[in-house]
């Protein structure tokens, strides 16, 4: 988790740097550009709220975690045989002895904004690339 976090921080403090570069008049020629960037921000910010939602795994200890996933036992679930962490979607999943799992800890907001802000970069990203492609074929068709 801590190696993720780690990670995720520094690529997010790169993603942010770039984006504050491109601010400059200048740095705006052509209309593929800005898509470019508002992909590479939406992007940065599935993985501000992703990193946020790993935040709330790292400052809980494990009898916390054992105490939240009693606490959120739903009724007529047997006793609990363990935890385990997935990162995609993320989220942290109690395991009973009759084979039913439950999530816990992670808000409900975060999966559903990550996966919303990723499309929405992935749009981004697509527009940009066939802007691109025809400015690209426009300037061939001139020279």
């Amino acid at each position: 988790m801590l190696t993720i976090l780690i990670a995720g921080a520094a690529t997010l403090l790169g993603l942010i740097g770039y984006l504050c570069s491109r601010l400059t008049p200048q740095a705006h020629r052509g209309p593929f550009r800005l898509w470019r960037d508002l992909s590479l921000l939406t992007s940065a910010a599935a993985l501000a709220v992703y990193l946020w939602g790993c935040l709330h795994l790292l400052f809980l200890e494990d009898q916390e975690l054992a105490e939240r996933c009693e606490r959120q036992r739903p009724a007529g679930t047997p006793t609990l045989v363990g935890r385990r962490g997935d990162f995609i979607p993320l989220r942290l999943v109690c395991e009973a002895s009759n084979g039913h799992d439950y999530s816990i800890v992670i808000p409900g907001y975060i999966n559903p904004t990550v996966a919303l802000l990723l499309l929405l970069a992935l749009s981004c990203a697509l527009t940009s690339v066939v802007l691109h492609h025809k400015q690209r074929t426009t300037t061939r068709k001139k020279g």
